[in-house]
């Protein structure tokens, strides 16, 4: 890796798409023609003029200026034409008045910002980092990028999983399968940010403690075919196939299979547990959302769901929870549908459908505020930004020139790192700061399902 395989490319250069423009002037004749420069003498005795024309005109006022002898105007021009006396011109007769405010100064300015009053986030709408991602694969069903809680991103490239640690942007080779058995179809990080699971072609999951390198399991007989889909509820693991089947393996036992979930009849390509881990969303190319709840799953049979979402019009991969309402799920549609919808899992209600105009390939929520991130394909390849109740569209995120199939979210919420098929992998500041998401997030508490898991029960 360090020979350059996956090698971090230069920061993004902000690319400016109306360049600004400088206005010159024209140098036409108009702006060349001479000022007019009035001759000081005229100025002078024009002055003079009006003094005197001044005088007569208060004569009529005052009968002792009628009829002044030719003496007495020579004096008074010769007043008028002083040239060592010009504090009068452009001089105020008097004092001028004092202004009145129109409009009081506190309405004028901005009042200053309370205490409570938050100050307008700044969204950067360009990458921050830009890493090689080569041979990606350009598939919608598949899953292959996650984040863990220890701040390593895996990525899987082909036959090969890679780690690259974001405290200090230091890479590494977890594992490359044979032919045989790949390509890797899914990755997916436990709770405690050490263990992974990788999903194969062949239809085996692996289970492998990324500290030491070492594969701790295979878990096999799940699936007949690829595990495009991973989801882990503490120490469960959740595996889509292409078969159709949801199965929830119980990593500490030998017998891992304990639940398997039937309503699929394409491929699940889509799956996420609640926040409270009661409810599991799954989402298949047979363009169905199904809910599962584990309650309603103990007591009746497996095969039946919660609710089942029809809407969608092509094969539903994206899918979230929403972290601070637990019965609001988020699910995006393919190229055929192009919608966002919103649910709520306790009563089965659609709230809202959003046209995006492109296919929907992955969905975040931000963990701090009331927005929703999205990921796009075919025309612009984007990242959107939504604004949740409304759903108003905030920002456009471009950079990608391929369909941003895989999206994954930093441990503390402020980072996006999103994967496309133009083979990068690119990290966005979209939600906020470290520093704001620190006040806001509670600390989070895991349970050790992997404590003793050198030996299996």
């Amino acid at each position: 890796m360090d020979s350059g395989s996956w090698s971090s490319s230069s920061k993004t250069k902000i690319r400016t798409p109306f360049p600004e423009r400088f206005l010159h002037r024209n140098n036409s004749s108009q702006d060349n023609l001479d000022r007019f420069i009035p001759n000081r003498s005229a100025m002078d005795f024009d002055y003079a003029h009006y003094m005197m024309m001044e005088g007569c005109r208060k004569g009529k006022e005052n009968p002792a200026l009628m009829s002044p002898s030719r003496s007495a105007y020579q004096k008074r021009l010769a007043e008028a034409c002083n040239m060592h006396d010009r504090t009068r011109i452009l001089a105020f007769k008097n004092k001028p008045p004092t202004p009145v405010e129109l409009f009081p100064k506190e309405l004028l300015s901005p009042p200053p910002l309370s205490k409570s009053a938050k100050p307008k986030r700044c969204i950067p709408q360009t990458s921050e980092r830009t890493l090689d991602a080569p041979d990606i694969l350009d598939d919608f069903y598949l899953n292959l990028l996650d984040w863990g809680s220890s701040n390593v991103v895996s990525i899987a490239l082909e036959n090969t999983v890679y780690l690259w640690n974001a405290s200090d942007s230091s890479t590494s080779e977890l594992v490359t399968v044979d032919d045989d058995d790949g390509p890797v179809t899914s990755v997916s990080w436990a709770p405690d940010g050490r263990h992974l699971a990788i999903g194969l072609n062949n239809s085996h999951v692996q289970l492998w403690d990324t500290t030491a390198c070492k594969q701790l399991r295979a878990m096999k007989g799940g699936h007949r075919a690829r595990v495009g889909s991973l989801a882990w509820n503490n120490h469960i693991l959740t595996t889509g196939g292409m078969d159709g089947k949801v199965v929830n393996n119980d990593v500490r036992v030998r017998s891992h299979i304990v639940e398997t979930y039937m309503g699929h009849n394409q491929e699940v390509c889509g799956l996420k547990w609640s926040p409270s881990g009661q409810q599991l969303a799954s989402g298949g190319n047979d363009n169905v959302v199904h809910i599962w709840d584990r309650s309603v799953v103990s007591s009746n049979s497996p095969t039946r769901w919660l609710h089942r979402f029809e809407e969608h019009i092509a094969a539903v991969k994206a899918l979230a929870w929403c972290p601070f309402q637990g019965n609001l799920l988020a699910s995006g549609g393919g190229g055929g549908d192009h919608c966002i919808k919103l649910w709520n899992t306790h009563t089965g209600a659609r709230l809202n459908s959003v046209d995006t105009g492109s296919q929907v390939c992955a969905l975040l929520w931000n963990q701090n505020e009331r927005e929703l991130l999205s990921s796009h394909g075919f025309t612009e390849n984007q990242l959107t930004l939504w604004k949740y109740p409304s759903m108003v569209k905030m920002a456009d995120l471009n950079g990608h020139t391929s369909r941003v199939l895989y999206m994954a979210q930093s441990p503390d919420g402020c980072t996006v790192a999103s994967a496309a098929a133009d083979e990068t992998l690119r990290f966005w500041n979209v939600f906020g700061s470290p520093a704001e998401a620190c006040k806001a997030a509670a600390p989070k508490t895991y349970n050790e399902p992997f404590a003793n898991f050198t030996r299996i029960r």
